[in-house]
């Protein structure tokens, strides 16, 4: 007996290190135990060496403070047993983590998924057939107080903040013209204007068109045929750039050029874009458009027009006079032909006019800054020859 005792004790000694090795050592172990705590999950692929109780015992133990594993635990998440078509048993390293944080662990499908955010998506807005949408406060303003075109919807953003005058304004105008608003978030409003700068305002409206010069009735133009009537009309030949386009117009009707008329060709239309670079000018002034700027310079040369084009680099002109737009005598009805920033008039257009303007620089310039942004110097030119029209 006392023999049979000191075998037993000698065999548990041999099994003490093996079992602390497999309940959470770094050797080798056949019988090897995961640190955290099993539960027995129907469905698995047969029983597994750290879980080898039911899953009846292994519930009445974690509900009592304790697991397989003899350390107390408290079981949270939703019972394995309910969840249908589980087959994971144990949990792995990632819900062993989680269980070392607050004591919070979960089982197999039961990881929590990272929290991404959540983007509210615009809603779509359906356009109406042909429409198309202003943005900014001053091309819709002028828009909705000129009727020169339809407008089918107004949208404004919903918290206008400082703006609420100007927004309660818009509702007042769109009201008396019979126009529904809409009060949408900025996402939609960044949606309908593609991403420009819409200051928390777009109107839905019908397109504007270039004005036909054959299709025009003739202005009211006084008497053009006494000496002392000054005119100015400004052509612009193949701007393309709607941001230059706009440019022109707000300037031409600040300086109160009479009429802007562009080649129907290579020419960009009049676009929300154009207005808003315009900031509303091109909501209340006319432009024209023809197919054939060439008859038309013919044509106003020989009503007694004067035509004048422009230049950055005096020294690429032959044939036409230069002279600066600072000796420039304003004397009879002119026209001023602005041609693209890239490539200037035309050398056809050239030879249409009867002198050629240029503006001094103020210093020596470096290769490759040797001119002017289009609207810029158009700017200087109207200005230095609108001027007259004031002193006299």
């Amino acid at each position: 007996m006392e023999q049979a005792l000191r075998a037993l004790r000698r065999g548990a000694a041999r099994l003490a290190p093996a079992a602390r090795l497999g309940a959470g050592g770094h050797g080798p172990t056949r019988d090897r135990r995961p640190p955290w705590p099993c539960r027995l999950v129907g469905g698995g692929q047969g029983p597994s060496p750290g879980a080898q109780l039911p899953a009846a015992a292994l519930r009445g133990v974690a509900e009592a403070g304790g697991d397989a594993c003899g350390s107390p635990r408290t079981r949270v998440g939703p019972d394995p047993q309910s969840r249908p078509g589980s087959k994971a048993c144990e949990r792995g390293p990632r819900g062993a983590a989680a269980a070392g944080q607050g004591g919070r662990g979960w089982l197999g499908s039961d990881f929590p998924k990272p929290r991404r955010r959540l983007e509210g998506k615009p809603l779509p807005i359906e356009r109406t057939r042909g429409s198309e949408i202003l943005f900014g406060i001053a091309p819709c303003a002028l828009a909705l107080s000129q009727s020169r075109r339809d407008p089918f919807r107004l949208f404004l953003k919903e918290s206008a903040g400082s703006q609420r005058l100007v927004m309660s304004e818009f509702v007042l105008q769109a009201s008396a013209r019979g126009v529904p608003v809409h009060r949408v978030g900025r996402r939609e409003l960044d949606a309908l204007c593609r991403g420009r700068v819409h200051q928390g305002v777009c109107l839905e409206a019908t397109p504007l068109r270039f004005k036909s010069l054959e299709e025009a009735e003739k202005p009211d133009l006084g008497d053009e045929e006494s000496p002392n009537r000054q005119l100015v009309w400004l052509v612009l030949e193949q701007i393309q750039d709607p941001m230059n386009l706009g440019a022109l117009l707000r300037s031409a009707y600040f300086l109160g050029v009479d009429r802007v008329v562009t080649s129907q060709r290579n020419s960009c239309p009049l676009t929300p874009t154009v207005s808003k670079a315009s900031s509303g000018a091109m909501e209340v002034f006319d432009v024209y458009s023809t197919d054939d700027l060439r008859s038309f310079l013919k044509a106003k040369a020989a009503e007694g027009w004067e035509v004048v084009g422009t230049v950055s680099k005096p020294e690429e002109v032959e044939n036409v006079p230069v002279i600066s737009c600072l000796e420039f005598r304003w004397n009879k009805p002119t026209i001023i032909v602005i041609g693209n920033e890239g490539d200037g008039l035309s050398l056809e257009t050239q030879l249409l006019c009867h002198r050629m303007l240029a503006i001094p620089p103020g210093r020596a310039l470096h290769p490759g800054i040797e001119s002017l942004n289009v609207s810029v110097a158009t700017g200087i030119l109207l200005h230095s020859i609108c001027s007259q029209k004031l002193r006299q």
